[in-house]
Protein backbone atom coordinates (compact mmCIF):
# COMPACT_ATOMS: atom_id res chain seq x y z
CA UNK A 1 0.00 0.00 0.00
CA UNK A 2 2.97 1.99 1.01
CA UNK A 3 4.01 2.34 -2.29
CA UNK A 4 1.27 2.60 -4.29
CA UNK A 5 0.55 5.78 -2.77
CA UNK A 6 4.50 6.94 -2.75
CA UNK A 7 4.17 6.04 -6.59
CA UNK A 8 2.92 9.53 -7.47
CA UNK A 9 5.33 11.42 -5.96
CA UNK A 10 8.12 8.76 -7.18
CA UNK A 11 6.96 10.08 -10.85
CA UNK A 12 6.49 13.66 -10.11
CA UNK A 13 9.97 13.61 -8.36
CA UNK A 14 11.72 11.48 -11.10
CA UNK A 15 9.82 14.39 -13.54
CA UNK A 16 11.58 17.06 -10.99
CA UNK A 17 14.85 15.86 -11.44
CA UNK A 18 14.74 15.12 -15.28
CA UNK A 19 13.79 18.86 -15.62
CA UNK A 20 16.23 20.39 -13.27
CA UNK A 21 19.09 18.12 -14.69
CA UNK A 22 18.50 20.86 -17.75
CA UNK A 23 19.79 24.07 -15.46
CA UNK A 24 23.39 22.47 -15.61
CA UNK A 25 23.49 22.57 -19.22
CA UNK A 26 24.82 25.47 -21.48
CA UNK A 27 21.84 25.39 -23.44
CA UNK A 28 20.04 26.12 -20.59
CA UNK A 29 17.83 29.12 -21.62
CA UNK A 30 16.67 26.89 -24.62
CA UNK A 31 15.52 24.07 -22.18
CA UNK A 32 13.79 26.81 -19.96
CA UNK A 33 11.60 27.77 -23.13
CA UNK A 34 10.94 24.32 -24.50
CA UNK A 35 9.73 23.41 -21.08
CA UNK A 36 7.48 26.55 -21.03
CA UNK A 37 6.57 25.82 -24.49
CA UNK A 38 5.24 22.45 -23.76
CA UNK A 39 3.77 23.03 -20.34
CA UNK A 40 1.43 24.78 -22.41
CA UNK A 41 -0.21 22.14 -24.10
CA UNK A 42 0.94 18.95 -22.58
CA UNK A 43 3.92 18.42 -20.31
CA UNK A 44 2.94 17.85 -16.62
CA UNK A 45 5.89 19.94 -14.85
CA UNK A 46 5.15 23.82 -14.85
CA UNK A 47 8.43 25.99 -16.25
CA UNK A 48 8.99 27.40 -12.58
CA UNK A 49 10.88 24.30 -11.97
CA UNK A 50 13.67 24.78 -14.20
CA UNK A 51 13.27 28.80 -13.83
CA UNK A 52 14.15 28.45 -10.16
CA UNK A 53 17.67 26.93 -10.47
CA UNK A 54 18.09 29.26 -13.17
CA UNK A 55 17.73 32.42 -11.46
CA UNK A 56 19.28 30.76 -8.23
CA UNK A 57 22.59 30.59 -10.06
CA UNK A 58 22.38 34.07 -12.22
CA UNK A 59 20.47 35.73 -10.25
CA UNK A 60 21.50 39.53 -11.88
CA UNK A 61 19.83 37.38 -15.11
CA UNK A 62 16.78 37.16 -13.09
CA UNK A 63 14.81 39.61 -15.95
CA UNK A 64 16.29 37.82 -19.04
CA UNK A 65 15.18 34.25 -17.30
CA UNK A 66 11.78 35.57 -16.20
CA UNK A 67 11.28 36.81 -19.72
CA UNK A 68 12.28 33.92 -21.30
CA UNK A 69 10.15 31.34 -19.28
CA UNK A 70 7.37 34.04 -20.58
CA UNK A 71 7.70 34.23 -23.79
CA UNK A 72 8.10 30.03 -23.97
CA UNK A 73 4.78 30.00 -21.98
CA UNK A 74 2.70 32.38 -24.52
CA UNK A 75 4.10 30.68 -26.79
CA UNK A 76 3.10 27.18 -26.07
CA UNK A 77 -0.69 28.57 -25.49
CA UNK A 78 -0.90 28.57 -29.53
CA UNK A 79 -0.12 25.46 -29.77
CA UNK A 80 -2.61 24.40 -26.72
CA UNK A 81 -5.28 26.18 -28.24
CA UNK A 82 -4.46 24.42 -31.97
CA UNK A 83 -5.18 21.70 -30.17
CA UNK A 84 -8.38 22.40 -28.37
CA UNK A 85 -9.55 23.84 -31.84
CA UNK A 86 -9.08 21.73 -34.60
CA UNK A 87 -7.97 18.74 -32.48
CA UNK A 88 -9.93 18.06 -29.23
CA UNK A 89 -11.80 15.15 -30.16
CA UNK A 90 -8.84 13.39 -30.93
CA UNK A 91 -5.69 14.55 -28.78
CA UNK A 92 -7.92 17.23 -26.57
CA UNK A 93 -9.73 14.68 -25.24
CA UNK A 94 -6.79 12.06 -24.56
CA UNK A 95 -4.95 15.30 -22.53
CA UNK A 96 -8.23 16.22 -20.66
CA UNK A 97 -8.69 12.40 -19.42
CA UNK A 98 -4.96 12.17 -18.69
CA UNK A 99 -4.95 15.03 -16.50
CA UNK A 100 -8.40 15.09 -14.95
CA UNK A 101 -9.05 18.60 -16.41
CA UNK A 102 -12.66 18.10 -16.52
CA UNK A 103 -13.68 20.22 -14.36
CA UNK A 104 -11.22 22.95 -15.31
CA UNK A 105 -12.56 22.84 -18.56
CA UNK A 106 -16.33 23.02 -17.64
CA UNK A 107 -15.14 26.17 -14.92
CA UNK A 108 -13.18 27.87 -18.16
CA UNK A 109 -16.17 27.33 -20.62
CA UNK A 110 -18.66 29.19 -17.60
CA UNK A 111 -16.16 31.67 -16.84
CA UNK A 112 -15.15 32.38 -21.26
CA UNK A 113 -18.66 33.69 -21.21
CA UNK A 114 -18.62 35.90 -18.61
CA UNK A 115 -15.33 37.82 -19.65
CA UNK A 116 -12.85 35.91 -21.19
CA UNK A 117 -10.07 37.78 -20.63
CA UNK A 118 -10.37 38.03 -16.58
CA UNK A 119 -10.36 34.24 -17.07
CA UNK A 120 -7.76 33.17 -19.03
CA UNK A 121 -5.44 36.21 -16.47
CA UNK A 122 -7.12 34.69 -13.49
CA UNK A 123 -6.46 31.02 -14.24
CA UNK A 124 -2.59 31.94 -15.89
CA UNK A 125 -1.95 33.75 -12.35
CA UNK A 126 -2.96 30.68 -10.61
CA UNK A 127 -1.80 26.93 -10.20
CA UNK A 128 -4.43 26.04 -12.40
CA UNK A 129 -2.93 23.55 -15.20
CA UNK A 130 -2.24 26.14 -17.65
CA UNK A 131 -2.72 23.70 -20.35
CA UNK A 132 -6.77 23.77 -19.38
CA UNK A 133 -6.69 27.23 -19.91
CA UNK A 134 -5.06 27.04 -23.18
CA UNK A 135 -6.73 23.89 -24.71
CA UNK A 136 -10.20 25.09 -23.26
CA UNK A 137 -9.61 28.43 -25.08
CA UNK A 138 -9.55 26.42 -28.27
CA UNK A 139 -12.12 24.37 -27.43
CA UNK A 140 -15.15 26.93 -27.11
CA UNK A 141 -13.08 29.37 -30.08
CA UNK A 142 -12.55 32.53 -27.47
CA UNK A 143 -10.47 34.93 -29.89
CA UNK A 144 -6.15 34.63 -29.83
CA UNK A 145 -5.88 38.61 -28.89
CA UNK A 146 -8.18 38.05 -25.86
CA UNK A 147 -5.48 34.78 -24.89
CA UNK A 148 -2.62 36.06 -25.89
CA UNK A 149 -3.08 39.27 -24.08
CA UNK A 150 -4.44 37.85 -20.95
CA UNK A 151 -1.78 35.54 -20.73
CA UNK A 152 1.03 37.99 -21.28
CA UNK A 153 -0.48 39.75 -18.20
CA UNK A 154 -0.98 36.41 -15.85
CA UNK A 155 2.32 34.13 -16.87
CA UNK A 156 4.57 37.39 -17.32
CA UNK A 157 2.90 38.22 -13.35
CA UNK A 158 3.50 34.98 -11.98
CA UNK A 159 7.01 33.96 -13.62
CA UNK A 160 8.18 37.61 -12.65
CA UNK A 161 7.31 37.55 -9.14
CA UNK A 162 8.92 34.24 -8.91
CA UNK A 163 12.04 35.05 -10.21
CA UNK A 164 11.77 38.50 -8.26
CA UNK A 165 11.43 36.71 -4.92
CA UNK A 166 14.74 34.15 -5.99
CA UNK A 167 16.69 37.41 -6.55
CA UNK A 168 16.19 38.61 -3.17
CA UNK A 169 15.70 34.97 -1.17
CA UNK A 170 18.36 33.27 -3.72
CA UNK A 171 19.18 29.46 -3.12
CA UNK A 172 17.11 29.40 0.20
CA UNK A 173 13.96 28.57 -2.17
CA UNK A 174 15.31 25.77 -3.86
CA UNK A 175 16.94 24.25 -1.10
CA UNK A 176 13.74 24.05 0.79
CA UNK A 177 11.83 22.71 -2.89
CA UNK A 178 14.39 19.90 -2.76
CA UNK A 179 14.39 19.05 1.23
CA UNK A 180 10.53 19.38 1.75
CA UNK A 181 9.21 18.02 -2.12
CA UNK A 182 6.57 15.45 -0.81
CA UNK A 183 5.16 18.67 1.27
CA UNK A 184 5.13 21.27 -1.57
CA UNK A 185 3.65 18.53 -3.64
CA UNK A 186 0.60 17.97 -1.31
CA UNK A 187 0.61 21.82 -0.58
CA UNK A 188 0.53 22.66 -4.60
CA UNK A 189 -2.61 20.20 -4.66
CA UNK A 190 -4.06 22.15 -2.00
CA UNK A 191 -3.78 25.60 -3.97
CA UNK A 192 -4.57 23.89 -7.49
CA UNK A 193 -8.07 23.45 -5.51
CA UNK A 194 -7.93 26.99 -4.09
CA UNK A 195 -7.28 28.43 -7.50
CA UNK A 196 -10.62 26.84 -8.24
CA UNK A 197 -12.12 28.38 -5.78
CA UNK A 198 -10.65 32.23 -6.77
CA UNK A 199 -11.24 31.57 -10.32
CA UNK A 200 -15.53 30.33 -9.15
CA UNK A 201 -15.72 33.00 -7.09
CA UNK A 202 -13.54 36.03 -7.55
CA UNK A 203 -15.81 37.54 -10.60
Amino acid sequence: MKKIINYPFKLMRDLYDWTISFSKSKHSNYALFTAAFIESSFFPIPPDVLLIPLVVGEPKKWIQKASICALGSICGAFLGYLIGYVFFETVGTYLVNLYNLHSAIDLLGEKYAENAFLAVFSAAFTPLPYKAITISAGMFKISLLTLFLGSLFGRAGRFFIVAGALRIFGAKIQHSIEKYFNILSITFLVLLIAGFVLLKYAF
